[in-house]
C-alpha cells in the first residue's frame, strides 16, 4: 500500500492505487485541504453525458477559468469557440472522428491557436508580422491553447461536469477551420467535450505508468522494460473491467508503427503551413 503523508488522510491511499494500479506501492502522496489535488487525482475522461443543457453562467466559468491559466509573455495566443448548435456540433463530430458522444455532450469547445488575433494587431500598426512563421510560435500558441484547456477541464470537474479531450479535432483541421470561420494563422489545437455525466456513465480513473517510468531525477535513465511490462498488465486488467480488450504496449505499436494510426494528422504540417503557420 501506497505511503500516505498526511497523517488526516487515512484511506487517501486508495487514491494513488486508483492512479497508478500496481505502480502505487513506489509513490507517496500529500492532500491540500482544499481537495485540488484530490480532483486532480479522480479525473477520468467522461463520454457518457445526460442532455441537460449547460447554463451561460458555467459556460463563462469555463471561459474565465481556461483565461486563467499560465500563457507565454501574456500574449495569451489562443481562442475557444464554444459549439452548441447541435447542427454545428453534429458537422464537428463528423470531422472529428465520427464521435457520438461529441453530438450528445451539451457544449463542445475547440481551443485554437490563434496567431491571426497578433497579426490583425500588427497589419493595424503597418508592421510586419513575420515572427509568427517560425515553429517556435506555433509552439507557443499551441501549447498557450492546451494549457487553457486543461484549466477548463479541471474547472469544469470542480463544478461536477465531465468531460474528455479530443484530439481528434486535428484529423481534418483544414474543413474543421472552414467550418469554424478561423482565419488564416489560426488552427484547432484540442477540443473538449462536456456535460452532465449520465446516470450509467461507467468510466473510471484509469491508471497511468509508475512514476518510476515517466519521473527522471537529475538525468533522464532508460527505462526498465518489466515496469512497462508490468503496466501493461494493469492496464489490461482495467480495460478488461471496462468492456475493452488490449493494453497498453500494443497501442503504443499501433500509434507510431505507421502513418495510418494519424487518421489524417499526417497532413497537419502541409496545412500549417497553408494557413501561414510554420511546422519546420
Amino acid at each position: 500500500m501506497a505511503q500516505v503523508i498526511d497523517s488526516a488522510a487515512a484511506g487517501h491511499a486508495a487514491l494513488l492505487d486508483g492512479r497508478y494500479g500496481d505502480g502505487a506501492a513506489d509513490a507517496a502522496l500529500h492532500l491540500d485541504q482544499a481537495g485540488t489535488i484530490r480532483r486532480l487525482l479522480e479525473h477520468r475522461s467522461v463520454r457518457a453525458f445526460d442532455s441537460a443543457p449547460l447554463d451561460e453562467a458555467i459556460v463563462d466559468t469555463l471561459v474565465a477559468a481556461a483565461q486563467s491559466a499560465s500563457t507565454s509573455s501574456n500574449l495569451q495566443s489562443w481562442s475557444v469557440v464554444v459549439v452548441r448548435d447541435q447542427a454545428h456540433k453534429s458537422a464537428a463530430a463528423t470531422l472529428a472522428g465520427d464521435q457520438q458522444f461529441i453530438r450528445d455532450a451539451p457544449v463542445f469547445l475547440i481551443f485554437v491557436a490563434d496567431w491571426a488575433r497578433g497579426a490583425a494587431i500588427a497589419r493595424g500598426r503597418d508592421e510586419a508580422s513575420e515572427g509568427i512563421g517560425f515553429l517556435d510560435s506555433t509552439l507557443v500558441a499551441t501549447i498557450d491553447a492546451a494549457i487553457a484547456a486543461q484549466n477548463a477541464i479541471v474547472a469544469a470537474e470542480a463544478l461536477g461536469l465531465g468531460a474528455v479531450f479530443v484530439g481528434a479535432v486535428r484529423n481534418h483541421p483544414g474543413e474543421l477551420s472552414a467550418l469554424l470561420d478561423l482565419p488564416d494563422a489560426a488552427f484547432p489545437v484540442v477540443g473538449v467535450a462536456l456535460g452532465w455525466p449520465r446516470a450509467d456513465d461507467r468510466s473510471q480513473v484509469k491508471p497511468r505508468l509508475p512514476q518510476v517510468v515517466v519521473r527522471h531525477d537529475e538525468r533522464y535513465r532508460a527505462g526498465v522494460p518489466q515496469d512497462l511490462e508490468g503496466y501493461d498488465r494493469t492496464l489490461r486488467r482495467f480495460n478488461e473491467s471496462q468492456g475493452r480488450a488490449g493494453g497498453w504496449l500494443d497501442a503504443v505499436v499501433a500509434r507510431v508503427r505507421s502513418a495510418s494510426a494519424l487518421h489524417g494528422r499526417e497532413r497537419l504540417r502541409a496545412i500549417l503551413s497553408s494557413r501561414g503557420l510554420s511546422s519546420s
